[in-house]
């Protein structure tokens, strides 16, 4: 797992993405403010809130296969309000969040879609700076520009404001592992597909 020492000195160090031109100092005293990443209708009668990692082979499974579908008919439907929250077991998956992030909440998914679709390669890689410039060139894919990229993974205040709301995230919620879903409350760990997860919301509305 990524500990917080090893990401502060990867900020101090100028090393973190992969080669990037010198990342901001001083991030213990700016640490950023971190929205939720959100779908559907907060007054839905059920919440489902997904921890996931970039680097997680289950959560990638679960948004190729089973995401969709429980968006169109969970989500799109009021049934639920969703909640998107990422965790950090490693440097990879902070970087692909602060690329996620880039544009905005409003294209945060779109991102993530094709981070998710591309895990088998970027994630693979042994080299961080081809880690690094493999996720630069999915945030270019989106539409971002090369300036955007650029700036997003050299923002320290923003990796050090994610790492420590994760960490608050998942030691109130009692994370383990990836996938974990949230559901009112009540906490499920692994990957599901749709009859699985459908269930678990059916149940917790009625």
């Amino acid at each position: 797992m990524l500990s917080r020492r090893h990401l502060l000195s990867l900020l101090a160090a100028g090393t973190a993405m992969g080669g990037a031109a010198g990342l901001t100092t001083g991030v213990a005293h700016a640490q950023a403010a971190i929205p939720d990443i959100t779908l559907g209708d907060p007054s839905a009668p059920v919440t489902v809130v997904e921890y996931a990692s970039y680097t997680c082979p289950h959560c990638a499974e679960f948004h190729s296969d089973t995401f969709k579908d429980f968006k169109a008919e969970y989500i799109d439907t009021g049934k639920v309000h969703f909640i998107y929250r990422e965790v950090f077991f490693d440097r990879y998956g902070l970087w692909a969040a602060m690329i996620a992030r880039c544009a905005g909440p409003e294209n945060y998914f779109g991102i993530a879609d094709l981070i998710y679709a591309g895990q088998g390669d970027w994630a693979r890689q042994g080299d961080p700076a081809a880690v690094a410039d493999s996720l630069k060139r999915i945030g270019l894919q989106a539409g971002l520009s090369q300036g955007q990229v650029d700036a997003c993974l050299q923002d320290a205040a923003m990796a050090e404001g994610l790492y420590g709301w994760y960490q608050e995230n998942a030691t109130r919620d009692g994370v383990r592992s990836t996938p974990s879903f949230l559901i009112n409350g009540d906490m499920h760990s692994g990957n599901m597909n749709l009859s699985q997860i459908g269930q678990l919301v059916d149940e917790a509305s009625s």
